[in-house]
């Protein structure tokens, strides 16, 4: 009998807690190596093995899933590729471009594929925008508005900016990528932030992206009082018509944390979903790495999103807007001074 595909999953907090059960449905093996003791997670998803290193597990398994703070990617995928083994990764690839780029020329290196964990691509309301879009049924984007809020963050790493990027590299990522999928490459990026004072309570961030057919996305993220329900929110205007939705007026496509998962974000979605998104993006890798089947989502999306928040970040600093030339940042440096 063949050996079951194995992968071996890094970390054991909240993030773990959506890719393990998915991984466990698909009928694969889960070894877990993680700094805190992972056995609560595999005991309360009921499913994984511990191994005790991480050499350990880079020798006995066929792709890694890398589900740790956003510090530590760059470091364990380059790892992970050197041991031959194919990489998903956890969105964001990195908090910098620098990292990002050295990530994906590590793993093209080792010849091993390499994919971004970017699930909103996978919830069924945005699949079904980003299907009518592309389908043309709204005409040409001329603007676009995202949202996302909920509760603050209380592990202290979220609130560090140097730690998780802050508000726009954590959080909005997911929707800079989604604009950037919709409308095409950006041309230039201008943000404000409310402040990243741990001591307040509420944090909020607004991008404004251009994009190079002309068309305009604005990103709001907020970081809210402990509490607050989850809440997405898209409007997209074209030369044909609209197409819109809001998470707390449609049940069904409803995303609402719950009670606070273990890193205390409560932004994990729990209920109202015929399939988990976290099941379906899984299942996508789990055919790419298996098959050599196509993803909706590859590394220079992962890369691309990096930089646009990476040039968002920039922006707060200088005040000023940044332009991107094929998607890089190359005058953010001159924008810095």
């Amino acid at each position: 009998m063949a050996e079951p595909f194995t992968v071996g999953m890094i970390g054991a907090g909240a993030i773990a807690s959506a890719h393990l059960p998915a991984w466990l449905s698909l009928g694969v093996r889960v070894l877990v190596y993680a700094k805190d003791d992972p056995t609560p997670l595999l005991s309360r998803v009921g499913g994984g093995e511990a191994v005790g290193s991480l050499d350990e597990l880079l020798a006995s398994v066929d792709a890694v899933d890398v589900c740790t703070p956003t510090t530590t990617h760059a470091e364990l995928v380059r790892a992970a590729a050197a041991a031959g083994r194919d990489v998903l990764c956890e969105k964001p690839f990195a908090l910098s471009s620098a990292d990002a780029e050295s990530m994906i020329t590590a793993c093209a290196d080792a010849g091993v594929q390499f994919y971004p964990a970017h699930v909103v691509r996978y919830f069924s309301e945005y699949v079904t925008m980003h299907d009518a879009v592309a389908a043309g049924k709204i005409g040409e984007i001329a603007v676009q508005r995202f949202t996302r809020a909920g509760s603050r963050p209380v592990r202290p790493w979220y609130l560090d900016d140097a730690l998780s990027g802050g508000l726009v590299v954590d959080q909005s990522i997911h929707d800079l990528d989604f604009a950037r999928w919709n409308a095409g490459e950006v041309a230039t990026v201008f943000a404000r932030d409310t402040g990243a004072d741990p001591a307040v309570p509420v944090r909020s961030t607004q991008v404004i992206l251009t994009h190079t057919n002309g068309a305009i996305s604005y990103v709001n993220g907020t970081w809210a009082r402990p509490g607050t329900t989850f809440r997405t929110t898209f409007q997209i205007a074209g030369t044909g018509g609209l197409l819109q939705h809001d998470s707390t007026e449609h049940r069904p496509l409803a995303i609402d944390g719950g009670a606070a998962d273990d890193s205390g974000t409560g932004l994990l979605p729990d209920a109202g979903f015929t399939e988990s998104p976290y099941l379906t993006e899984i299942r996508e890798f789990h055919a790419a790495f298996t098959t050599g089947a196509p993803t909706r989502v590859t590394a220079a999306d992962g890369l691309a999103a990096v930089r646009i928040a990476e040039a968002a970040a920039t922006s707060i600093q200088t005040g000023q807007p940044v332009h991107l030339t094929n998607g890089s940042a190359d005058d953010a440096e001159e924008a810095a001074r």
